[in-house]
């Protein structure tokens, strides 16, 4: 069955909600029980209402979608992609184990690191994100976890997945993947190594700027671990934005392919003008991460960064608040254009971030992408005039 097929088919079954087309929503809580038998022989399982926590069928449908999708065993839900990362972790980590973390790692995620998952007698060291199979050479004794996402966030590095995993698995450790960038449509990273595969599904897989949600996806040796670890700590999701999240899911391989064609459009337009010392950008050719891309991913999504010649922070201001197609907010994957600055520097410690000038983050929406130019044109003339 093809992708296209798999997004729309996925976690559906009509005949079990008196045909209607989409899953519906189950609010529930309390979920009651005719005799003790019954009650004993009912155990929290997929697709067997025990306590709302536990999931619905509403629960039940996507997660079934997501395995299809990535190709998985089990899937977890959590109420945001952060509690998905977090969670994950969580999962797989216990006191005195060792982690290793991407430098481009997203920067929440890096604070729970720090600061929660120290408290808890987890140490954590960060790699460049470009080490590839010369991550051996940190692993430890203690080592359980690498955590990966590629490409970086804001920086937009790719990293070399399987000879990631495959040193990971040599030495016993899960690697688990933020793959919110490329969704199971670009990346199948359980087929490239990952254990564990997850994703802010408030962006690409809701893809409306509407919900929060986080998903993830394990292998069948990790399976067990993730699902019991989402259980135990009390992860779950509300039905009403699983619901918004399959209602966006079926519409995800139009939406995305749109989005990669436009942003590609826009980011070759960027390299052109001389405003913009480089774009970041894995699938444009000329980007240090563009042979791993072609190798690995199917698609590229409508997130990009961008570096200007050196500017002053007022100019930078000039251009992007007189932008009117463009949003600025810390979110990306829905339908609408996003823009705003960047400060990698700020994260990063096992390297070192380098840059001409202010760096930018770009989500490309679903708007005619001529006026996407136009808005961005005016915005330069703007930040000429400042400088």
């Amino acid at each position: 069955m093809k992708e296209d097929t798999k997004i729309v088919t996925a976690g559906r079954h009509p005949e079990r909600f008196h045909g209607a087309v989409n899953p519906p929503i189950y609010r529930a809580s309390t979920i009651l029980f005719e005799t003790v038998a019954d009650l004993d022989a009912r155990k929290p399982k997929r697709d067997s209402m025990f306590y709302g926590r536990h999931g619905t069928p509403t629960t039940f449908a996507l997660e079934e979608a997501l395995c299809v999708l990535e190709g998985g065993t089990e899937c977890a839900l959590y109420p945001s992609g952060l509690a998905a990362c977090n969670g994950a972790l969580l999962a797989f980590l216990e006191a005195g184990n060792h982690l290793l973390v991407a430098d481009c790692v997203y920067g929440p995620t890096r604070r729970f690191c720090d600061h929660v998952l120290k408290r808890y007698g987890v140490e954590t060291t960060y790699f460049d994100p470009l080490i590839g199979a010369g991550i051996e050479a940190l692993f430890r004794p203690t080592t359980r976890v690498v955590f990966l996402e590629s490409p970086g966030s804001l920086t937009f590095e790719v990293q070399d997945v399987p000879a990631i995993a495959a040193v990971a698995q040599k030495r016993g450790a899960t690697v688990i993947l933020d793959n919110t960038w490329a969704t199971p449509l670009f990346f199948k990273a359980l087929d490239r190594g990952v254990d564990v595969s997850v994703h802010a599904a408030t962006k690409y897989i809701v893809g409306h700027s509407d919900a929060m949600l986080g998903v993830a996806t394990a292998n069948a040796t990790a399976a067990q671990t993730l699902k019991k670890g989402a259980t135990e700590v009390g992860f779950c999701a509300g039905p009403d934005d699983i619901y918004l999240a399959q209602r966006g899911l079926r519409t995800l391989g139009v939406r995305l392919r749109h989005q990669e064609a436009a942003a590609l459009d826009l980011a070759g337009w960027l390299a052109r003008r001389p405003e913009v010392a480089r774009v970041l950008h894995p699938a444009l050719e000329g980007d240090p991460g563009h042979a791993l891309w072609r190798r690995d991913f199917t698609g590229a999504s409508g997130l990009f960064g961008l570096v200007l010649e050196p500017a002053s922070a007022a100019a930078v201001a000039a251009m992007l608040d007189g932008l009117e197609l463009y949003g600025m907010g810390a979110s990306w994957g829905g339908f609408e254009s996003l823009i705003m600055p960047t400060h990698p520097e700020r994260f990063r410690t096992a390297t070192q971030w380098r840059a001409e000038g202010p760096s930018l983050r770009i989500n490309v929406g679903l708007e005619d992408i001529e006026d996407l130019k136009a808005d961005l044109d005016a915005g330069f003339t703007r930040l000429r005039a400042a400088a």
